[in-house]
């Protein structure tokens, strides 16, 4: 095929967090200068990548059930005289690259989230050699400089990243194995990023990173600039209405930054703060550097800044070592704080990190049972936080279409999942609903005049 076939098709899945979602768009960008284009149908695709997430181990295991299907996919193409390359990207490319060629023979490129921008360049070797290739390096070059500046976008909100790695080494995490030490990216870089994407229609940025407000990119003056300077540079891009960051760390909530919620209009009411645990003890063995205490001051002086802002949380249960005391410090925690949305699981063991082969290990049982009675405490928050909408009118951007076309969805300032009766017209637009009903998921109100 040549570089312009119409018919060389990409079908690209990604698993996990929002910066894979944007690292599966710059992908997508690498490649069409290859002469991809990508595809929604993975049987019609001469290439099928999968960026991939190390987080949790059912995600692992999902990856490797993909490729098992892919395998036979791909052989029924052969038969039909056609061919398949097949990549695995991102976090278990990263950790797992030896791994995967041994227990998936059929994948041709494993590449680490590092060097996802020379994917044409390693597709065209792998085909002269007939070899795996497997690039899991950390090149000392930044990948942001290789990619296309002329992002492309599909609704009127996009993610951008802004830092990737994480210098905590918490010791259930693999972050800092699979993307590196922190790295940051000029506020320049960024701000140049955020005006293509501004005029070509995007009205919300979300600021990606594996903790983001220990972002400490070059600033205007040279030095390290911070994520509340980043925040309100950024706000001075006109047609640019709404910013969020995610995810962060309680020890990096600078007073610039919660000083930066109470004052930047255009930076939204919500804030996801991951706290993990409310047992001091099980903080310490996670090594996340801060205590319970800590954690309610920062929500304390967040609050005072922003009193309407909504909190979200990650928190993890069965952690090596968790009595039913620390699990109940966890409750009270939640009780105390007051979460509007929340990700809460099981401790999963990663190979590699200090908790895989810590002691006390948590039976399965007892984790499920723990999670279930979490997540009752937390649903019951988040019910009551929609509840409170009810009645209210709020302002939605609209991001996309509803279970018909009549039906448009966005969300508003608080992250919350709005549905109203609209033109298909006003996607993109930021208009007044009046919040009728909620549910489990989401709320519904009518467009106010």
């Amino acid at each position: 095929m040549t570089a312009d076939d119409p018919t060389k098709k990409v079908f690209i899945k990604t698993f996990g967090c929002q910066m894979n979602v944007y690292d599966s768009e710059r992908m997508a960008e690498a490649l069409a200068g290859d002469g991809y284009r990508e595809t929604s149908d993975i049987e019609d695709a001469d290439l099928v990548v999968l960026n991939t997430c190390h987080i949790r181990e059912k995600a692992v295991e999902k990856v490797y059930s993909d490729l098992g299907r892919i395998r036979d996919l791909r052989d029924q193409r052969r038969r039909a005289g056609k061919d398949t390359l097949v990549a695995v990207t991102g976090c278990v490319a990263q950790a797992e690259g030896t791994e995967i060629a041994r227990r998936a023979p059929a994948v041709d490129l494993i590449v680490g989230p590092q060097s996802y921008h020379r994917l044409p360049e390693l597709l065209r070797k792998t085909q002269a050699t007939g070899e795996c290739i497997v690039e899991t390096s950390f090149p000392e070059e930044e990948k942001f400089e290789h990619l296309s500046p002329q992002r492309q976008f599909r609704t009127a909100t996009a993610f951008l990243t802004i830092q990737e790695g994480c210098d905590k080494f918490c010791t259930f995490c693999v972050v800092p194995y699979t993307r590196g030490m922190e790295y940051s990216r000029s506020i320049a870089d960024i701000e140049k990023e955020a005006r293509i994407l501004v005029e070509k229609g995007v009205r919300e940025l979300t600021l990606l990173g594996q903790n983001v407000n220990a972002y400490h990119g070059v600033g205007a003056t040279g030095g390290e600039g911070s994520l509340a300077e980043l925040v309100r540079k950024l706000a001075s891009i006109d047609g640019l209405e709404r910013i969020r960051y995610m995810t962060s760390h309680p020890r990096n909530m600078t007073d610039d930054l919660i000083a930066a919620h109470g004052e930047e209009k255009k930076l939204m009411p919500y804030l996801h703060l991951p706290v993990q645990s409310g047992s001091n003890r099980i903080l310490a063995a996670m090594n996340r550097k801060h205590t319970a205490e800590d954690y309610i001051r920062v929500i304390e002086k967040v609050r005072a800044a922003r009193p309407d802002i909504a909190l979200s949380t990650d928190m993890i249960v069965g952690f090596p070592g968790e009595t039913d005391a620390d699990f109940d410090a966890t409750l009270e925690l939640v009780k105390a704080v007051g979460f509007a949305q929340s990700y809460s699981f099981k401790y999963s063991s990663r190979p590699g990190t200090p908790a895989a082969n810590m002691e006390d290990q948590v039976s399965d049982a007892l984790k499920s049972e723990r999670l279930t009675r979490l997540q009752y405490l937390l649903t019951n928050q988040h019910e009551r936080f929609n509840a409170r909408t009810v009645g209210l009118t709020v302002p939605v951007l609209f991001e996309r279409l509803g279970r018909n076309s009549r039906i448009l969805v966005g969300r508003s300032p608080h992250l919350q999942l709005v549905q109203a009766e609209a033109d298909a017209g006003l996607l993109g637009k930021i208009l007044p609903v009046a919040i009728r009903s909620h549910g489990p998921g989401s709320l519904s109100g009518v467009v106010a005049a």
